[in-house]
């Protein structure tokens, strides 16, 4: 072939393009082979190859070519640059992979993205790279894996996680009651007590390779992952063996810490433990609902059995609610999710599943399963507390519980674990006799039956030692198993008249306020009053501030209080307007002195800040809604002549390894008022018993109270107190099952007109008393000397027509008792004592006709008291802890 047709060399590094077009012209241009053409290459074999190959052959040339970095003397004369197909495919295929003529390029130690390589060829890792980056991250995990194999031990089991009961005792040490139910201490059994239904349940539903895996399931926690990003429902992914661990060794919390150590823990357990071990530690720590820890607890609390006679299907409704108790259970949950009708359906829905999950993975045979869905989901037991908690018992372990929570280190989740002996200072006898009481004079009286007013009528009361706090006695209500709310804590229910004690005792500590004073310094000048100092007792008073100005409200309207059936008292001492339960003395009384000084007294004598009402002139009439057991202890405050001790329930508590709280060690004893201030409060509240509105609270022995009623008769009470015992007793009416709970009138119960503290709560006060004290010396209480000045409230100052009551022998021997208490058996007043000369009904029958002069509101919207709260309590129970609800026991 002559020279002329062949087309000149094509420059080197062409890269592919060269390389395909000199294959093109090996095969395609030469027809036949040249001995001309194979002499100028310089091997005639590489020359027939070449002229056989075709473009296959050049494409293999050129890549050969490619390869190279330099002059290869095995090809040739195409290996040292010669003409021809081979020569250019060799050009083409080092411009290719060495970058034309230049230097070769410098090698990276990652060659990423990838060298030579175009388009996406270029971002695709080589096979070198990925086996590479492979190895190292496999390295790293089995490096990280044994660091922490070494650091993280198994640590010693929780003491909570091997003890399901709590033990109560009764303030003299025997035994009240044991938290949890069946007859096994502290809900643990053995393995051999819990039927192999219940095992093969548990394992078919949560971890089916129980007894192969290592105690971690890496494939579980990759389908758990998977199936939340897909948006499922959300799984832990954990075996037995890590919730085992979960259980036992850890808390609950959601940390990758904690994640982390139960992985370690996990692996290691199962190395050292047995598969037997593992389970049932795992099925006696589990929690099911219903406040019911391990399958013993459990068995009883559904099904009312024990663990060991549970037949497959029940024992695959067990093993559901281990996915979520609050949305399984059949008698419904917390939230609007978990209604009886939806908890129904998924744990029927779950039932069904674990029955036929068992028969996938071979623990239970397709006939049981098909007998077992035929019968249909088991029926269970309605929720009851798994503890003998009904009557008083759940109110008094709720009201021990709080407070553990509140003043100790123990939480809530470690409580409900169990495991702790809680000595209580509840007196049996006390609260078995206050409970007769209020059953009394319910079954006497309340007919909800045959009178509409007479339904969801409710009692509440407690008592406290005085100069202790030790709590006594309550009446929580009728059932802790039927009535929720624990009535002798906070109710959100109103005190009224009650709270008078607190404006006389700030009175007579602090002083009213000079009229003629500073304006702007209106604590310059006080005057502290006298029991005998004398105030206007008519009805519709115009209220004024301290300096005489007519008090006006924010819409700057007037003031007008009001008297329980507008009945005007004249001009009283201040004795006779608390004997009365008059209301104009006591809220003019209140702006005298100042509500921020009333609500000090009230707070000092023991309220809680909490169950205060906001400050209103009618704060003086007991606007607050302090729960039974606060009232009962401020109380107690003036029976022990101004020592105030805050109300406790708990003395101590201890676990197995010892004594963890005791309440010597948070004991205190504050001084609230002066002895004789305290003791002048107490003279004048045993004139309210023996010759007042509570002349029905007389217990043949030495006592001091004070009637209380709200406005729109909504609430009575009765508080008082001997030397040795302070008591409240409150009423009212409310429908605790109902969604918003609101105070109904009291008119027409039991077939009175209305309800006053001196009825049904002084009553039921009195019958308590006389037994509670039954046995004990009749105390005096000590004595109260003169104290204050004899002040004149605002248009109650002496005129020309008006005598000013001058010290008479009778007005002495009521105000100066005896120097020394007396120890006598009767409280009743000696023929020789006389009323104040004050009192408008002085020479009539004590009390009269007039049985609650109490806390009616003033007249008009202006003047009224502040609107019934509901009974949703704003800052919890007494002691921290919940109020109301007992449907989590």
């Amino acid at each position: 072939m002559s020279e002329h047709r062949r087309k000149p060399p094509q420059p080197q590094g062409g890269g592919r393009a060269a390389a395909r077009r000199a294959g093109q012209q090996s095969s395609g241009r030469r027809a036949a082979p040249s001995h001309n053409a194979a002499a100028e290459s310089g091997s005639a074999s590489y020359g027939e190859e070449s002229s056989h190959g075709g473009r296959a052959e050049a494409r293999r040339a050129a890549q050969r070519g490619g390869r190279r970095r330099g002059p290869d003397p095995a090809a040739g004369g195409a290996g040292r640059g010669g003409r021809g197909g081979g020569r250019r495919a060799t050009g083409g295929g080092r411009g290719r992979g060495a970058g034309g003529d230049g230097p070769p390029a410098k090698k990276r130690f990652i060659d990423y993205p990838r060298a030579g390589k175009s388009g996406f060829r270029r971002w695709v890792p080589s096979w070198r790279l990925v086996t590479g980056t492979f190895l190292f991250f496999f390295a790293a995990l089995i490096s990280a894996v044994g660091i922490g194999w070494m650091i993280v031990d198994v640590p010693t089991a929780q003491a909570a996680s091997q003890a399901q009961k709590n033990v109560y005792y009764w303030g003299d040490g025997k035994q009240m009651v044991v938290s949890g139910g069946g007859d096994l201490n502290r809900q643990i059994v053995p393995l051999n007590k819990i039927p192999e239904s219940m095992q093969n349940a548990v394992i078919s539903a949560e971890n089916a390779s129980f007894y192969q895996d290592s105690g971690v399931d890496p494939m579980g926690i990759a389908r758990a992952v998977v199936n939340m990003a897909r948006g499922g429902a959300t799984q832990s992914g954990s075996t037995i063996t890590q919730q085992f661990v979960k259980n036992t060794y850890l808390d609950q919390s959601q940390t990758v810490t904690r994640k982390l150590k139960e992985l370690f823990i996990s692996v290691k357990v199962g190395t050292v433990e047995s598969k037997d071990y593992i389970l049932a530690g795992y099925l006696n720590t589990a929690y099911y609902g219903r406040g019911a820890y391990g399958c013993q607890a459990a068995a009883r609390a559904y099904f009312d059995k024990d663990c060991e006679k549970l037949d497959p299907s029940q024992s695959a409704f067990l093993a559901a609610t281990l996915n979520g108790p609050n949305l399984y259970d059949p008698n419904g949950g917390y939230g609007p999710t978990a209604s009886a009708e939806a908890n129904t359906k998924r744990a029927t829905a779950r039932w069904s599943w674990i029955l036929k999950r068992e028969v996938q993975v071979g623990r239970l045979s397709k006939s049981a399963a098909q007998h077992y869905l035929a019968k249909g989901f088991p029926r269970t037991k309605s929720p009851k507390v798994a503890t003998n908690k009904q009557g008083q018992i759940g109110y008094l372990t709720d009201l021990a519980d709080n407070y553990v929570v509140a003043n100790t280190n123990i939480s809530k989740a470690q409580l409900d674990k169990g495991g702790y002996q809680i000595h209580t200072t509840f007196d049996r006898k006390k609260i078995s006799e206050l409970k007769n009481a209020v059953e009394k004079v319910t079954k006497e009286n309340i007919k909800p039956k045959l009178r509409e007013q007479d339904k969801y009528v409710q009692f509440g009361g407690a008592s406290v030692e005085p100069k202790t706090g030790k709590i006594k006695a309550i009446y929580g209500g009728s059932d802790a198993l039927q009535h929720y709310r624990n009535n002798a804590d906070y109710t959100g229910v109103q005190v009224g008249s009650t709270f008078k004690p607190f404006v006389l005792a700030a009175a007579m500590r602090d002083g009213v306020r000079d009229r003629n004073g500073p304006r702007d310094q209106p604590d310059s000048e006080r005057t502290k009053v006298s029991p005998s100092s004398v105030y206007n007792g008519d009805n519709k008073l115009t209220l004024r501030d301290y300096d005489g100005s007519v008090w006006k409200d924010k819409n700057n309207k007037e003031w007008h209080q009001s008297n329980d059936g507008e009945e005007d008292k004249g001009k009283i001492s201040l004795r006779t307007a608390m004997q009365y339960s008059v209301n104009t003395p006591f809220i003019q009384l209140g702006m005298d002195v100042g509500t921020d000084k009333v609500r000090d007294a009230a707070l000092d004598a023991g309220l809680s800040k909490e169950q205060l009402a906001s400050i209103t002139p009618t704060f003086s009439l007991g606007t607050s809604a302090p729960s039974a057991i606060r009232l009962a202890g401020a109380y107690a405050t003036f029976a022990a002549s101004g020592q105030q001790a805050d109300p406790y329930s708990v003395e101590r508590v201890e676990d197995k390894d010892g004594e963890v709280y005791n309440h010597k060690e948070d004991a205190k004893l504050k001084r609230a008022f002066d002895a004789n201030v305290a003791n002048n409060v107490t003279d004048v509240l045993k004139n309210v018993v023996e010759r007042g509105t509570g002349t029905s609270a007389k217990i043949g022995r030495p006592a001091a109270g004070k009637t209380g009623t709200t406005d729109q008769n909504k609430s009575a009470w009765f508080a008082g107190y001997t030397p040795q015992l302070s008591t409240s007793i409150g009423m009212w009416r409310v429908d605790d099952q109902a969604k918003r709970q609101v105070f109904r009138s009291m008119r027409g119960v039991g077939g009175q007109k209305t309800i006053h503290g001196a009825s049904y709560p002084a009553e039921i006060w009195a019958d308590y008393m006389r037994q509670a004290m039954a046995g004990q010396p009749a105390k005096d209480f000590p004595a109260a000397t003169p104290i204050g000045d004899k002040v004149y409230g605002e248009s109650a100052s002496p005129t020309p027509t008006t005598q000013k009551p001058t010290p008479t022998p009778s007005e002495t021997a009521s105000e100066k008792p005896s120097p020394t208490p007396s120890e006598t058996s009767s409280g009743s007043p000696s023929p020789t004592e006389s009323c104040d000369p004050l009192d408008f009904k002085c020479n009539q029958n004590a009390g009269g006709d007039n049985q609650g002069n109490e806390n009616a509101g003033p007249s008009g919207d202006p003047g009224g008291p502040s609107p019934s709260p509901t009974t949703e309590p704003p800052g919890g129970g007494l002691f921290g802890g919940p109020s109301g609800s007992r449907k989590d026991q």
